[in-house]
């Protein structure tokens, strides 16, 4: 009877965590959907809006910053980052900006917080920035939810994104290098010979994989530049979005280097269109990006302080995952990564 009765529990008390992260209620939106950083209303906040711009609207409700948001594989659970505990971490809510909840139980300490998100794409882990601002340490972590604990994969990398696959991650590396880091091995394959120029980039990779998006400034800085001086004038401005493919060829300009510099780059499900960022008049926008084409649209046009709008992921029901993950797939285990 006592057996029975520890086995019961046990079970229940797994479905009710799992429900806890995926609950039933939580649907996926019905057509396209792009997730974005505003601080219209006065402090930064997570927007949903349709492709073309339309329907502009606020999902989370806090005095303090919201942001980052990026969607699951399904499109049921919304991650982002916010400070509302006083530190930066990371949450989970629904689609429609209700049940908010923390990703983690175990607090960060210190001058440590995680930031920067993104899903693996079956959906069980996630990976982010955990960043000891003391130390001057910018590592990556990686995430089995359920679980809600935490394992190292590497030091020193910025802005990861996950491969398609799930076999690895792509991310900004020191020295202003991008690479593909496998998550059991840690072998790193870089992407471009070069150091890229303009600071840390963020990186986006097409849904087959084979192609990435990324910001840089091509231009090099004068020899006589010295460290820790000030930039040239309007060299930052010129800091753009590119693309190239996996191997490093084709390395393609994107948008022109003229103006303000674009920032963000952020590939659309088919692979036709890019979002990135922009200052425009003093503040910053959301544009999207026609590859093919090249034809440019604005997305966003209302103003505000600091990130008056910025980033952006999309989501895409036609190229989601099909079913929600489910609780008895919910249990991978990182024996293999470094404690």
């Amino acid at each position: 009877m006592k057996r029975t009765f520890c086995f019961l529990f046990s079970i229940l008390s797994f479905f009710l965590i799992a429900l806890y992260f995926f609950p039933a209620s939580a649907q996926a939106p019905s057509t396209p959907k792009i997730l974005f950083t505003s601080a219209r209303d006065g402090n930064r906040e997570v927007y949903i809006m349709n492709p073309d711009g339309s329907e502009q609207m606020r999902l989370t409700q806090n005095p303090t910053n919201d942001m980052s948001a990026v969607w699951s594989p399904t499109g049921e659970q919304i991650l982002f980052i916010s400070d509302r505990s006083g530190k930066r971490d990371l949450y989970l809510m629904d689609t429609d900006g209700s049940n908010v909840r923390p990703v983690f139980k175990k607090e960060l300490k210190g001058s440590t917080y995680r930031d920067y998100p993104t899903w693996s794409p079956d959906g069980k882990q996630i990976a982010y920035m955990h960043i000891n601002w003391d130390k001057d340490i910018y590592a990556i972590y990686i995430a089995t939810l359920v679980e809600q604990e935490e394992a190292e994969l590497i030091f020193e990398g910025f802005y990861p994104v996950w491969s398609p696959d799930g076999t690895e991650i792509v991310c900004s590396l020191s020295g202003g290098r991008i690479g593909f880091i496998n998550v059991r091995t840690e072998a790193q394959k870089l992407v471009l010979p070069r150091k890229l120029r303009g600071g840390q980039t963020r990186v986006s990779v097409s849904a087959e994989g084979d192609k990435l998006a990324f910001s840089w400034n091509k231009n090099r800085l004068p020899p006589d530049f010295e460290p820790g001086k000030a930039l040239p004038k309007g060299w930052a401005d010129k800091q753009t979005i590119y693309m190239v493919n996996r191997d490093g060829t084709d390395l393609r300009q994107l948008v022109d280097e003229a103006g303000p510099k674009a920032t963000s780059p952020k590939l659309s499900p088919n692979g036709k269109e890019v979002l990135y960022t922009q200052k425009i008049n003093g503040h910053l926008q959301i544009f999207k990006l026609d590859i093919n084409s090249s034809v440019q649209t604005q997305l966003t046009h209302i103003e505000g302080p600091l990130q008056a709008n910025a980033g952006g992921d999309w989501f895409d029901p036609a190229y989601a995952l099909p079913v929600s993950p489910q609780p008895h797939l919910l249990t991978t285990t990182w024996g293999e990564v470094k404690k």
